[in-house]
């Protein structure tokens, strides 16, 4: 029997809905299939994916702010105004509290819930042992960093209802993570909390070659030059040069928003990424059921 790949995916800000990661996994599923089709005779069954709706968290204390706020409807830039809403509205109820006060803010743990919900999921999915690939965008990349942080460096840290929505299994425990696609990252932003920029999670986590030996895993950060949102990760510190593989400059959008700052919102229909991440995700599948 073959093993599955595991996908985890993370919005970014906006009014998302449950159906946002819909059309980036059946393309991401088609290109797998294509690439996997002469090794196996149903190639798009050996992955499986989750979209985590966090957005869920927020959205309807933002669209009560913003009635709240623009109760005149005299505010001029109304869009741009619920953009910084969604966007500055998002991370600043999302801050995770010191270390030392870990349970302060109940949204950080809400958002993390729906994380580990999804992780569940997964493991449902494709069993306790299963590569795990997370694709991660805008404030997305900066929970997922900080829910396999958690994982990795501050157990602690994770409440009782986490623990509870999880399993103690390697899918679960960030044991099998062996990708981890940022793409219009914001994640430098959140390094200024912290002395010369923090350091990094683990990418692929520092057990992954107990389960599968033979994989070496990624950090690929995909940033558009217009996107204003979107950082280089390598350039951070050394810690950060050592764990991202590759900063990739790539043109996110269409003719009349790929050299805007809405790039932004586009990343996930932008086939550069697609296609790099369902050819790596193919060779990792054959490696892992030696076909190579």
């Amino acid at each position: 029997m073959s093993i599955k790949l595991s996908i985890l995916i993370l919005h970014g800000i906006g009014n998302q809905d449950e159906t946002y990661a819909d059309d980036f996994m059946k393309a991401l599923r088609s290109h797998f299939a294509k690439n996997i089709a002469s090794f196996h005779p149903v190639p798009d069954s050996q992955v499986e994916m989750v979209p985590v709706y966090w957005g869920s968290v927020f959205n309807e204390r933002e669209e009560e702010l913003w009635a709240k706020v623009n109760q005149q409807k005299t505010l001029n830039y109304a869009f741009l105004r619920q953009f910084v809403i969604r966007f500055f509205g998002d991370a600043i109820a999302y801050q995770p509290s010191p270390v030392s006060f870990p349970h302060l803010n109940p949204n950080y743990e809400r958002v993390h819930e729906a994380v580990a919900a999804g992780m569940h999921k997964l493991k449902e999915k494709t069993g306790d042992v299963s590569p795990l690939t997370v694709v991660s965008h805008s404030l997305g990349t900066v929970i997922a960093s900080n829910y396999f942080y958690d994982l990795q460096y501050l157990q602690e840290k994770i409440s009782d209802r986490i623990n509870q929505l999880k399993s103690d299994n390697p899918l679960e425990n960030g044991e099998t993570l062996t990708n981890f696609y940022t793409l219009g990252t914001p994640m430098p932003l959140w390094t200024l909390r912290y002395n010369d920029f923090d350091k990094p999670i683990d990418v692929p986590s520092p057990q992954l070659k107990t389960h599968f030996p033979s994989l070496s895993g990624e950090w690929v950060n995909y940033y558009d030059q217009d996107d204003v949102i979107a950082f280089p990760l390598k350039s951070l510190n050394e810690e950060y040069s050592r764990s991202v593989n590759k900063d990739i400059e790539v043109s996110s959008g269409n003719i009349f928003t790929s050299w805007s700052p809405f790039a932004h919102i586009y990343y996930f229909k932008t086939n550069k990424i697609i296609k790099d991440i369902a050819l790596s995700l193919s060779k990792q599948w054959k490696k892992i059921n030696c076909v190579m």
